[in-house]
Parts: C-alpha cells; sequence; structure tokens
C-alpha cells in the first residue's frame, strides 16, 4: 500500500489492476484537501483537473478513466465513452486499457472482474443505489456466469458510523425481510445500517462467486478518507479497475 491509493486485496487474474485512492497527493485546498478527484464538487477545476493528471501518473492508468456522472440510480453503461460524460452508476468494459472508475466519500464502491480477467466493471453503491439494484443490474449486464465474477468491496462508511431513518430500512426490507439483520436500532430510535453487509447478501443473493474487501471505514479514518457524512461537502476518492494491454 503507498500513501496515495489502496490495492484491491481480491483473486483478480494476472494483468488486472485495482484500487482506491487516499485523499494524500493532490492540490486542493481547504474542504477538498488534498487529492480530490469530484469534478461535481465546488472544487476549483483546475485543482481537480492536476488531481486526476496525478492520479493517472500515481496509479500508472494507462489512459484516462471513463468518468460517470452518478445518480445514486441502477444505471449500467457497457463501454462507456471516451470522450463523454455518461449518467449511470455503474460501468463495464471488454477492453484492455479501459479504466473502469466510481467516486465516493462514503457510498460503496465495487469493483468487478470476471475469472478469466475479460471483463471488468466498476459500480456506485450508496444506500439508494444499492436499493435500486445497481449490483444486481451490473452482475445481469455482465455476460461472464455470476458464478464466476469476483467482487471487490472498497472504503466505504460503517455500520457504527451510518445512521439512518425507518424510511431507508423499509425500503430494504419491505423488498426482502432477510435484509433486517443488517439493521441495528440506536438509542436515538433510528437505524444503524450495513452496507457491506447488504452488498454481500445482494451480491450472493446475485450468485457471485467471490465477495472481497470491505475492510475499510470512510467515516473512522479521516487521515486517509474523505467522508460526507463526516465533513459535509468534501472531496472524493476514485475506486478504479483496468486489466493491462
Amino acid at each position: 500500500m503507498s500513501d496515495a491509493w489502496i490495492p484491491a486485496s481480491w483473486p483478480a487474474p494476472d494483468g488486472v489492476v485495482a484500487g482506491t485512492t487516499l485523499r494524500h497527493g493532490g492540490i486542493s485546498e481547504g474542504r477538498y484537501r488534498s487529492l480530490n478527484l469530484g469534478a461535481f464538487t465546488d472544487d476549483e477545476p483546475a485543482a481537480v483537473e492536476e488531481n486526476r493528471r496525478r492520479f493517472r501518473a500515481i496509479c500508472d492508468l494507462p489512459a484516462e478513466p471513463r468518468w460517470l456522472r452518478q445518480v445514486h440510480g441502477s444505471v449500467v453503461v457497457i463501454e462507456p465513452p471516451a470522450m463523454q460524460v455518461a449518467e449511470a452508476d455503474a460501468s463495464i468494459t471488454r477492453q484492455a486499457g479501459v479504466v473502469c472508475a466510481v467516486l465516493t466519500a462514503d457510498c460503496l464502491p465495487v469493483l468487478f472482474v470476471s475469472a478469466d480477467g475479460a471483463e471488468l466493471a466498476a459500480a456506485h453503491a450508496g444506500w439508494r443505489g444499492l436499493a435500486a439494484g445497481v449490483l444486481e443490474a451490473t452482475v445481469s449486464a455482465m455476460t461472464a456466469d455470476p458464478a464466476d465474477i469476483l467482487v471487490w468491496l472498497g472504503p466505504g462508511i460503517s455500520q457504527a458510523a451510518f445512521e439512518v431513518g425507518a424510511e431507508v430500512r423499509q425500503q430494504y426490507v419491505g423488498q426482502d425481510p432477510e435484509t433486517a439483520a443488517f439493521f441495528a436500532g440506536n438509542v436515538r430510535g433510528r437505524w444503524q445500517a450495513d452496507l457491506f453487509g447488504l452488498a454481500r447478501l445482494r451480491l450472493a443473493n446475485a450468485g457471485v462467486g467471490s465477495i472481497s474487501g470491505g475492510d475499510y471505514c470512510t467515516y473512522r479514518d479521516a487521515e486517509r478518507f474523505f467522508s460526507h457524512r463526516r465533513d459535509g461537502d468534501c472531496g472524493r476518492m476514485a475506486s478504479f479497475v483496468f486489466r493491462r494491454k
């Protein structure tokens, strides 16, 4: 692990590179300090552009990531265009050298690869996207058999830090009573939601064969991660996956 990014810890095939950036190594100031990669924040555009250049260099990316305009939904774009920003919350590629990426600051970044390394995907899964089925939509859009798909859960907000209202819990439990196990009541009469557990359940129910990660809490680690729940308007980390040519 470097001081700029965390490599994904998963049994991906050779040639697949994946991970999540940390907040170090950029030039942004104030609430966005320092490696803010989010173009849809109020950060200085020139700072974000330089941060993205540094990101490409630090992580030895083969090209600019195929960025998305994330809307907390379940739209998946296959082979996202290089010169446009698609409105979607997941992307899939079957080409070497194409970088799929999502931006987060508490929401759960989820990376996918087929067992043969031929198919890659990245999904942005906050509680709304999870409830909307973005992970199932990504698995369904991949041509690989779900049993041959490997997944890594990147840094996100932990259950202890993620308080939600009864209406959020009901969205899940109304769809699947089994999800009740991932909500713990608190002394304020609200609920602590386990995004990692909900993601694992939904991926397992979709037939995914291997699920790794879920080891980092963005809220509790202010030194390394941005967190919207902790800090309000803030920077964004990138989680990315690509196959070397």
